[in-house]
């Protein structure tokens, strides 16, 4: 029983590789085609010039989110996947092409820049490509799943970016809306009980980061405010040892609060909290 469910999680796992590649491969036409674009005319178009960074973002995610993927199935999971070397070919390939049809937009947005042709159109956003979302967890499975959610909000936030529409638009039942991270430090004793009692739904995540700290991730299909999430973590305070624990929550709507040096907030957060609180830190 246990092999068989190693098999179907390995499954899974390498279906979300082929579905990556499939994503790279339809989009890198176009995405090539519009940064030569960027260097070939004289007038760019502006929503072109925003469009660009954009999709590089989701490429970059999406070859972030496989070799995330591809190092969790190397270490735990060799037995039950198939080797397929002509794809992982194709993937560095197509990660070679995006980098550099990208590096020629810049290049030629620069040039543009210093010639002055970019006055009335606004400046494409920087482009710092990272490896995914900061090390929230430690475990590799975690921050797999970490990556998905991250990934799949980047591309909620593009397709309102893309569309103009209203906050309020209907989003697909099995994608993540939103996200909240959250953070109880204190007394070993007490972070032991709490786990005990905590349960979640299975997209969920939580892990033992250290023993005065545990983590997580609450993934919400719908809007919530902080007033909400607040009130889930009220419920733990009849735990015994709940008063020598701090709780920080930290919610996530979109990628752009990836960006934000949310390690930093945590920990001056807690240096301002005392034992008992529950507070939703502001990203």
């Amino acid at each position: 029983m246990e092999k068989l469910r190693a098999q179907r999680y390995a499954d899974s796992l390498d279906r979300v590789i082929q579905n990556n590649h499939n994503y790279l491969k339809g989009v890198m036409n176009e995405f090539e085609e519009k940064c030569m674009l960027v260097t070939s005319v004289k007038t760019v178009p502006p929503r072109i010039v925003i469009e660009i960074p954009e999709t590089y973002r989701g490429i970059q995610s999406r070859l972030n989110e496989i070799n995330a993927i591809q190092q969790l199935l190397r270490a735990k999971y060799f037995l039950y996947v198939r080797k397929d070397p002509r794809r992982d070919k194709e993937i560095t390939d197509l990660g070679y092409v995006a980098k550099a049809a990208f590096s020629k937009f810049e290049h030629a947005i620069k040039e543009i820049e210093e010639e002055g042709r970019l006055r009335d159109v606004q400046r494409p956003p920087e482009v710092e490509m990272k490896a995914g979302p900061f090390l929230f967890f430690q475990d590799e499975e975690n921050q797999v799943m970490f990556l998905r959610n991250w990934r799949i909000l980047q591309e909620l936030d593009y397709e309102i970016s893309a569309s103009r529409v209203e906050e309020k638009r209907e989003v697909s039942k099995d994608k993540p809306r939103s996200l909240t991270l959250f953070v109880f430090r204190g007394d070993p004793k007490a972070v032991d009980e709490l786990q005990s009692r905590m349960i979640f739904r299975e997209h969920d995540v939580i892990e033992r980061y250290r023993p005065d700290e545990l983590r997580g991730i609450l993934t919400h299909l719908r809007e919530v405010q902080p007033g909400e999430v607040e009130k889930i973590f009220e419920r733990f305070k009849a735990i015994r040892g709940y008063s020598n624990l701090k709780c920080l929550l930290i919610p996530i709507r979109s990628q752009k609060d990836y960006e934000s040096n949310i390690i930093g907030l945590m920990e001056k957060a807690f240096g301002e909290m005392t034992e008992g609180q529950v507070r939703s830190l502001s990203v």
